[in-house]
């Protein structure tokens, strides 16, 4: 017979059972979890935000242009985004999710929604 990981008690059941039950089995790998799970979450909420940002915009045919510090002041990070695409003519726009944007010159962005 086994001990819980968790609690230490007698585990019943089959021979490779490790845990007494799902309460115990949950706390151990929330346990075990706790530092990506949180790395994870943080880069999730910078992800959603970014995107409540750019969709917040005024799209035109699926289009938007705004300067870089305005998309800044609404706490945009530019450090986050979920995909690079790079055209065959050399232009790379980020995506966060369904909506990308291009650096133009001036400090100018152009935004793109997939559609």
């Amino acid at each position: 017979m086994e001990n819980c990981l968790e609690c230490g008690d007698t585990v019943i059941g089959r021979s490779d059972k490790k845990f007494c039950n799902d309460g115990c089995r949950n706390a151990y790998n929330n346990k075990h979890n706790k530092d990506s799970s949180n790395l994870m979450r943080n880069i999730n909420n910078k992800l959603r935000k970014n995107h409540r940002v750019l969709s917040e915009q005024k799209f035109i045919e699926g289009k938007a242009k705004m300067t870089r510090n305005k998309l800044i002041s609404k706490g945009f990070d530019f450090e986050y985004f979920t995909s690079l695409k790079i055209y065959k003519n050399g232009a790379e726009y980020r995506f966060v999710y369904d909506i990308g944007y291009k650096f133009l010159e001036d400090d100018w962005i152009l935004l793109v929604r997939k559609e």
